[in-house]
């Protein structure tokens, strides 16, 4: 089953999280996968375990507790966030492969640019040289998934400085600007998608191989 993919452009956090609650509950097994692809304003999200302890000092940025796993996080124009809303179930495999899948996509998107990125299996998200250029958040319910990764692409870094990205004390975030792959979010998105599309393709004979 093919998946829709919707680019939504700049839209708030808080109606989008809450379409992606709205869409999982309303799915049934024969629902279509869907990722969308966008930018949001300014916003820190505090997921599930999230201790306000990580957020370092008072901002006029907004703090929204969500539903997803991990710590703090933030979003900013110039960051793609691409949510996955895809049938866990269908897919056959499990959460770690599922993380892992997903970062080896934006491994693949960073190495078109001659940038050798890493996953981390303690600490998911995406590296270039110890620095954080991608995150990942993902919550699962009822055998579907929803919220997805951020990638840093071209944007005012400086709100990450405020606060313990994903909960980790002085932990380096860097963009795709600053590591010899300078691209709009636009284009960030047109060839993330090929990526995200192939390794969220289960191949059945290779995992029953």
């Amino acid at each position: 089953m093919e998946r829709l993919v919707k680019y939504l452009g700049r839209v708030d956090y808080e109606p989008t999280w809450r379409a992606m609650q709205a869409f999982t509950d309303a799915r049934t097994r024969d629902t279509q996968d869907e990722i969308w692809l966008l930018e949001h304003p300014p916003v820190y999200t505090l997921g599930l375990a999230g201790k306000e302890e990580h957020l370092l000092c008072a901002t006029d940025i907004p703090v929204v507790k969500i539903d997803r796993g991990g710590q703090v996080t933030y979003h900013g124009p110039g960051q793609l966030v691409a949510y996955l809303l895809v049938d866990f179930k269908r897919m056959g495999i499990g959460v770690r492969e599922l993380v892992t899948r997903i970062e080896n996509a934006v491994i693949d998107l960073m190495a078109e640019f001659g940038v050798s990125a890493n996953g981390d299996r303690d600490a998911p998200g995406v590296y270039v040289d110890g620095a954080k250029i991608a995150a990942l958040g993902l919550r699962i319910k009822n055998g579907a998934v929803y919220h997805g990764l951020s990638l840093n692409v071209d944007m005012d870094l400086t709100p990450f400085n405020w606060i313990n990205p994903c909960g980790y004390a002085n932990l380096k975030v860097t963009q795709m600007k600053d590591v010899g792959a300078p691209v709009t979010v636009e284009e960030a998105a047109r060839r993330l998608l090929p990526h995200l599309e192939r390794h969220l393709t289960v191949m059945k004979s290779k995992e029953t191989a």
